[in-house]
């Protein structure tokens, strides 16, 4: 659902795919090829929210900011299920594991992996490549050029799918067997 706010509509690129059973809220920006999945709320009622084009916000996602903030996430930015994204700014190329908290004013380099259920505090400044991980977080290490190259492949397949849901997701009741000719996805 899209919901003007308070005199904003959001923005949306027209090859952006937002799912009916995501909330975009308010002052939102989302560029092109953006991806947001089923239960995301982006809500940009207090402060502004861009999303740069290549993003993807998957299934249960929360971003939110305080009231005259801005929140970013940059080009190819990858927020994995569940993250919740407070008023922080997300680099690009960077992906923020499945579950994790980033609060207010934290900023996240490019080209960064912030490890699934990390809290980065308010105020974090994380630099370019950095392996991020735990609760509180805490810099591991290095982002190595496989670790990158990992994530821009997982990036790439969320950045085919709005064209892929724009010309093949439809409402459907469900068959009660499997057929035999249901189409296999490869491995």
């Amino acid at each position: 659902m899209i919901y003007e706010f308070n005199g904003y509509k959001p923005v949306i690129h027209k090859s952006s795919f937002v799912h009916e059973l995501a909330a975009i809220t308010g002052n939102v920006i989302i560029g092109k090829d953006v991806y947001v999945g089923p239960g995301a709320a982006v809500r940009g009622d207090w402060g502004e929210i861009i999303i740069n084009d290549g993003c993807n916000i998957q299934e249960n996602c929360t971003i939110h900011v305080f009231p005259g903030k801005t929140v970013i996430l940059k080009e190819s930015a990858h927020i994995g299920h569940g993250a919740i994204i407070h008023g922080g700014k997300i680099g690009s190329n960077s992906l923020i594991g499945m579950n994790s908290v980033i609060m207010d004013d934290a900023e996240i380099g490019n080209e960064c992996i912030v490890g699934a259920l990390c809290f980065v505090k308010a105020k974090m400044k994380i630099s370019n490549r950095k392996l991020v991980v735990g609760n509180p977080a805490i810099i591991k290490g290095n982002v190595s050029n496989d670790m990158l190259s990992w994530k821009a492949q997982g990036t790439k397949i969320y950045q085919q799918l709005p064209q892929e849901c724009m010309q093949t997701l439809k409402k459907c009741k469900p068959l009660t067997k499997i057929p035999k000719n249901r189409p296999n996805r490869p491995a």
